[in-house]
């Protein structure tokens, strides 16, 4: 199978183009990171204008990210508030 270039759609920050360069490589996307703050200032704000090239040229990957389900994100939340008031329940003996 051949390896597609594509952004990150699990592991993305602003848009997962450096991310995506990460997985192609097969590396930890924190050193791409990390190389890219670096070359930021080693040749003084350049390699941003190549970060959006790829940002803009890139396609997105469909077959691994999860899209955004807002049901299951309000069920989290409101989940989450009930445990929180059954903790406030037990401390208001004090």
């Amino acid at each position: 199978m051949q390896k597609k270039l594509t952004k990150s759609s699990t592991n993305k920050i602003l848009t997962g183009t450096l991310a995506g360069l990460a997985e192609y490589f097969g590396i930890d996307p924190t050193i791409i990171r990390v190389v890219f703050v670096i070359a930021i200032f080693i040749f003084e704000g350049s390699p941003i204008l190549l970060y959006i090239l790829f940002a803009i040229l890139m396609p997105k990957n469909k077959a691994k990210g999860k899209d955004f389900d807002r049901d299951s994100f309000h069920q989290s939340k409101s989940s989450s508030k009930k445990t929180m008031d059954s903790e406030e329940d037990k401390w208001s003996d004090f």
